[in-house]
């Protein structure tokens, strides 16, 4: 019997002759260049880089569709008069044109939001500060062994608005999303996710109490059927429980819970009325680091309903770790080299240090996100061998060590570096055999690079050439 999405159908009939109004020609939004064309929509590009940034191919598409465009720092001005707005995700809900927009009547809405509203299926959504790329990443690979379709987006993946048609009732929606994918969003996954929430991004959203609303979006909308997996660990995310509409699942690894899937002496356990369950061994993980046994015991959670746990624990062994994620790129002279470029704060840069009982050359520091580098100050100072900083938030992670060195009356090398390949050239003379060396900037990347991976890229290319 052939399916029929009606909600779909519904939309593809509503958006014909509309005026759609495209915000950003980022990877999530390239992909409805096509489809509304081919649904007769009217269309404006906007865009806040000026045209010449543009790549030739998406202009002679623009051009060859008939699309109107606007480019420039402040191409918003001409945002007036439009049915449906489709945002990127860097471009907040909060932009004072869009709210005057969505008050004269038009939706303001973002690929993700309009798929999770139309696809047939079940939705899961994770989201958290640190460990939801490898948490998701786990996710689909567990569902995929057990023999599901599963469609992976959000952050990763690929843009799936336009894969709606190939979408089965019985298939699984996996979705990384991020605060500036939920902002704004009016509905939530079935399976909601939240790692943790700590500080970041707080050079984008107005304050940290903005960041955490938007993160609450991913179970806010849910009804009494849906499903949220929390960390009890995290002050904020264990309080969420509270204003839940439907099952709240938690994990720890510090509490040894009556309820729920808890991370002990590297075991991962689920417990039912204070009995544990003995689930998986962390020894037969190829990831490192007690976060990520944190993460796969929310995937298992995650999963609990949809999968039996042999399947679970058979995708788990064979998983490894997603690139740019504490990613061992080559060893030299028994010096083992990670790439860790992924980590763009200070509790990602802490998971990943806490990962190694090595002496560990940490190479850190980029673009600044206007977060606090105190915490991470102790870590370095009890873990770390040599430290050698680059980038914007080489000054205030140096702050932050040097007033801890003095408090503990302790020495370590510190040492500035301009650029990347510095760093690489110094941590090759300073790393002895036994050593780890551990690329974890604990910052954003924009300073430098065009991306987190980009710069992972770029570090792994002359971790090669030693």
């Amino acid at each position: 019997m052939s399916f029929s999405n009606d909600k779909w159908e519904e939309f593809n009939a509503y958006i014909k002759f509309r005026k759609v109004a495209i915000i950003g020609l980022g990877v999530s939004n390239l992909p409805l260049l096509d489809y509304l064309c081919e649904k007769k929509a009217r269309v404006t590009i906007f865009d806040e880089r000026e045209k010449g940034l543009i790549a030739n191919e998406i202009m002679d598409k623009i051009k060859s569709y008939g699309f109107e465009f606007n480019f420039g720092k402040n191409c918003l001005e001409k945002l007036k008069g439009f049915d449906i707005i489709f945002r990127s995700p860097s471009c907040l809900p909060t932009r004072t044109e869009l709210e005057q927009e969505e008050k004269r009547g038009a939706l303001v809405t973002t690929e993700i939001e309009m798929l999770m509203k139309m696809c047939p299926c079940k939705v899961i959504g994770v989201t958290g500060s640190d460990g939801k790329t490898t948490t998701t990443s786990l996710i689909h690979e567990i569902l995929q062994k057990s023999g599901y379709c599963t469609f992976l987006g959000g952050n990763i993946g690929i843009p799936l608005f336009t894969k709606i048609p190939e979408m089965l009732p019985e298939d699984i929606v996996v979705l990384e999303l991020s605060s500036f994918q939920l902002m704004g969003m009016e509905i939530s996954p079935d399976i909601a996710i939240i790692t943790n929430i700590t500080p970041n991004h707080l050079n984008i959203h107005k304050d940290y109490e903005e960041y955490i609303e938007a993160k609450k979006n991913i179970f806010r909308y849910q009804n009494e059927d849906g499903i949220l997996i929390l960390n009890y660990d995290n002050e904020i995310t264990k309080n969420c429980n509270k204003e839940a509409k439907g099952k709240v699942i938690f994990f720890s690894h510090k509490e040894k819970l009556e309820n729920g899937f808890i991370v002990e002496d590297r075991v991962i356990k689920e417990c039912d009325e204070g009995i544990r369950k003995h689930l998986f061994n962390g020894e037969d993980a190829i990831l490192r680091g007690n976060h990520n046994l944190e993460n796969i015991a929310t995937a298992m959670a995650a999963t609990k309903t949809l999968v039996t746990t042999d399947k679970a624990v058979q995708a788990i062994k064979g998983f490894k770790p997603v690139q740019h994620r504490i990613e061992l790129v080559k060893e030299i002279n028994q010096v083992k080299w990670y790439n860790d470029s992924a980590s763009s704060s200070p509790t990602r840069t802490l998971s990943g240090l806490n990962a190694f009982d090595e002496e560990i050359i940490l190479i850190a520091g980029g673009y600044d996100k206007k977060l606090d580098y105190t915490p991470l100050a102790k870590p370095i100072v009890e873990k770390v061998k040599a430290l050698i900083l680059i980038g914007q938030t080489s000054g205030k992670i140096f702050d932050a060590v040097k007033e801890e060195l003095e408090n503990e009356k302790k020495d370590l090398a510190i040492h500035m570096c301009e650029n990347l390949e510095e760093t690489v050239i110094l941590a090759n003379k300073l790393a002895k055999p036994g050593n780890v060396v551990l690329f974890s900037p604990a910052s954003a990347s924009f300073d430098m690079f065009k991306d987190f991976a980009d710069r992972g890229n770029q570090f792994k290319k002359l971790v090669n050439q030693i």
